[in-house]
């Protein structure tokens, strides 16, 4: 997976759950667990692989008050990722979290 194509896929995955509710997040997930905390660990390995791609140590992402904005911390993130210039070990990282996080949030889809 390309930087690029790591960016359309998380805009792809946010465009999908940006009208979700607090009380569909709140649901469970495919992998046990809340899709809000799903989604959170998506953030997480996110901001984990730019840290890898820096350099840096990872540090842990703060949980938002509302899980509304989980999909904005995604892009966010993504982009940062990106700007990083991972090399492609990361990004193979970067697209099998998408990979599983899409799993646990769309069983069978």
């Amino acid at each position: 997976m390309t930087p690029g194509e790591l960016e359309r896929a998380v805009d792809r995955l946010v465009d999908q759950v940006s009208h979700w509710t607090s009380t569909r997040w709140a649901a469970s997930s495919a992998v046990g667990g809340s899709r809000a905390e799903a989604a959170h660990a998506l953030a997480q390995r996110l901001a984990d692989l730019e840290a890898r791609a820096t350099g840096r140590p990872s540090r842990p992402v703060p949980r938002l008050p509302s899980d509304l904005a989980l999909p904005d911390q995604w892009r966010v993130l993504a982009r940062d990722l990106v700007a990083a210039e991972p090399d492609v070990e990361v990004m193979a990282a970067g697209a099998r979290a998408l990979v599983e996080v899409r799993a646990a949030l769309f069983p069978g889809g």
